[in-house]
């Protein structure tokens, strides 16, 4: 899910952002983008799949150094540091994560003075054909001009169902943890991902999903007091699935999860979920989402060769899972 390191890359100009088309300072405002590095130990759940060095981006949202970025590059991570677009560095800790919109929240250790910061806006706003500026830290050159491709559902193989994502073209390559900015220059969603999608005469669309900002609004002040949500957690079975054109499968599974000590297999085809047929990822996640919060009992019907099976698992909370950062 992180972008590739390539610190020698620039937006084509002609894709940049125009200074001029803006009522507000696009310099300033892009100056509140910063760069996320992360160190994560080699036993952290993980590192096998996001790596021990994490890098992308994240935006200063407060002044008092509390930045937002995605929270697949602070997972899990032991030191973090924050490098701002004048070249200042500052430590930072993982302050708190929400596994159900994938947003994180890192605290900076020490103070910049001067730094700036981005507003936050409304997201609803940025409904299909309307124009933004998606950026990566580093300035202007690093900076995308797009427009919404979609807004619709988006589900993730690693139990992550989003029901309202931003959808971006063109896509930026430096994605992760970037700012997607909105016509009046406030933030209104986080970079997550890239994807492709196949058009008419065998074109490819390449989109970024974005995280709509809106979803951050209702659990921001529990989620930095207290580094949750404060929502009940989802139900977890440590599941990676797969789609295609004719089943829902499994991909792998989380050493020690639900599903594993379940006696789930990979290439099992999942049938049902609580005895309602699954088609897809969505419809996968939204029936395991209905059997209840963390811990309940979710029975899954699965395909196995020719046999069919039934097997009840109690799900889990996934942070039970993951290494808790250290306290500064």
């Amino acid at each position: 899910m992180a972008d590739d390191d390539d610190d020698e890359w620039e937006v084509p100009e002609a894709f940049q952002p125009d200074p001029s088309e803006f009522s507000f300072d696009l310099e300033e405002r892009l100056a509140s983008v910063v760069a996320i590095k992360s160190i994560v130990p080699p036993d952290a759940t993980s590192a096998p799949s996001l790596g021990m060095e994490r890098e992308g981006s994240g935006v200063w949202i407060d002044a008092a150094g509390l930045v937002l970025t995605v929270g697949y590059l602070i997972t899990e991570a032991e030191t973090v540091w924050i490098t701002a677009n004048d070249g200042r560095v500052v430590e930072a800790t993982p302050l708190g994560m929400d596994f159900e919109t994938g947003f994180g929240l890192v605290q900076t250790l020490g103070r910049l003075p001067g730094q700036k910061v981005a507003p936050l806006g409304d997201s609803a706003s940025m409904g299909h054909g309307t124009s933004g500026v998606l950026a990566a830290a580093g300035g202007i050159s690093h900076a995308l001009a797009c427009t919404v491709a979609a807004r619709q559902p988006f589900a993730g193989y690693w139990e992550y169902l989003l029901e309202d994502a931003i959808f971006t073209a063109p896509a930026h390559p430096h994605w992760g943890g970037a700012g997607l900015f909105g016509a009046d220059g406030k933030l209104v969603g986080i970079g997550s991902l890239i994807l492709q999608q196949g058009q008419q005469g065998g074109k490819r669309l390449d989109l970024n999903m974005v995280v709509p900002i809106g979803e951050l609004l209702p659990i921001l002040e529990t989620l930095r007091r207290t580094g949750h949500s404060g929502r009940p957690a989802r139900p977890w079975l440590g599941l990676y699935a797969t789609e295609d054109d004719e089943a829902v499968g499994v991909g792998s599974l989380a050493k020690g999860g639900p599903a594993e000590k379940a006696g789930v297999k990979p290439r099992d085809r999942i049938v049902a979920v609580d005895g309602q047929k699954v088609n897809d990822l969505a419809s996968l996640w939204t029936a395991v989402r209905a059997a209840g919060p963390a811990g309940a009992e979710v029975r899954l019907t699965l395909a196995r060769g020719s046999r069919q099976l039934d097997l009840a698992i109690v799900s889990s909370d996934r942070t039970r899972f993951l290494k808790a950062p250290r306290l500064h």
